[in-house]
C-alpha cells in the first residue's frame, strides 16, 4: 500500500523529494505561504493541491494522509538569532502549534517533523512531548548533510512518530521505534555534478529546483530519503 504524503511547511519540497526517493508518495497535498517557493513545488508536482496558509486550513478539508511531513519554521530557535530567540513562543516557530493541529485532526500514521539542529533543546523536547500526548511514539534522528556524501555538514534533527493505532500497544509501537536509529543509517550518496545552477555547487536538490533563497531554507533530500527508506522498511515488518 502506497504511504500518500501531505506536507505542511513544504519550502521547495525537499522533504517530499527524498521521501519519494525512498519509495514513498505519491504527495497529495502541501501547504507553503512564499510564493516563489509555490511556483517551484507547482512544477514538480502539478497533480498536488496546494493551500497558502497553514493557520487558515482545517484538517477536514485535506484528504487522509499516511504521512506528515514538516519542517516548520526555525527563526526563533537558531543560536544565530539574538534578538527573537524565544523558542516555540515566538511568532515564527510557534507556527509548530498549527502543525499539532493538524496532525491531531488527521492522525496520520506517520509524522516526521524537522528543524534545525543547534537549537534542537528548544524544541525536540516540546515536540516529542506533545507527539505523545496525541498518541504517537518518536525518536529523534540526528543527520548532517555531510552524512549522506555533502561537502558541507548542515546538521538537522528529524522527529520520527508512529501512531499507536490499529489495535498496537504502546510498548509494541516503542518497540518497532526502536529499531529506527538502526535502519537510518546514512548512506553514502553520489552527489555527481553540482545541480545548483543558481550556486554552482552540489546541493543536492534536483536542477530547476534551486533558488538562492528557497535553498537556503530547503531540507537535504538525501537526508529525508535516508527517513524514507526506514519508515518504509518498517512499514512493511
Amino acid at each position: 500500500m502506497p504511504l500518500v504524503i501531505g506536507s505542511l511547511f513544504s519550502g521547495i519540497g525537499g522533504l517530499e523529494l527524498g521521501l519519494e526517493r525512498a519509495g514513498l508518495g505519491p504527495v497529495a497535498w502541501q501547504v507553503e505561504i512564499d510564493d516563489k517557493c509555490r511556483r517551484v513545488l507547482a512544477r514538480h508536482w502539478p497533480d498536488a493541491r496546494r493551500y497558502r496558509d497553514i493557520r487558515g486550513v482545517a484538517p477536514d478539508e485535506l484528504t487522509e494522509v499516511a504521512l506528515l511531513c514538516a519542517g516548520f519554521p526555525c527563526q526563533n530557535l537558531s543560536h544565530a538569532n539574538v534578538v527573537t530567540r524565544t523558542g516555540l513562543e515566538g511568532e515564527q516557530s510557534g507556527l509548530w502549534r498549527e502543525c499539532e493541529r493538524i496532525a491531531a485532526g488527521l492522525r496520520p500514521r506517520w509524522i516526521v517533523v524537522e528543524n534545525i539542529f543547534d537549537g534542537w533543546r528548544q524544541w525536540v523536547p516540546v515536540v516529542r512531548s506533545d507527539l505523545a500526548r496525541l498518541g504517537y511514539a518518536s525518536v529523534p534522528l540526528s543527520l548532517r548533510a555531510s552524512d549522506v556524501g555533502a561537502s558541507f555538514p548542515r546538521a538537522r534533527v528529524f522527529v520520527v512518530a508512529q501512531s499507536y493505532g490499529d489495535g498496537e500497544s504502546a510498548r509494541a509501537v516503542h518497540a518497532q521505534m526502536a529499531k529506527l536509529p538502526s535502519l537510518a543509517r546514512p548512506a553514502r550518496s553520489d552527489w555527481g555534478r553540482p545541480s545548483s545552477r543558481a550556486l554552482g555547487m552540489a546541493d543536492g536538490v534536483s536542477g530547476c529546483m534551486d533558488r538562492l533563497h528557497q535553498l537556503g531554507n530547503a531540507v537535504v533530500p538525501q537526508c529525508a530519503e535516508v527517513i524514507g527508506r526506514a519508515i518504509a522498511e518498517l512499514s512493511v515488518t
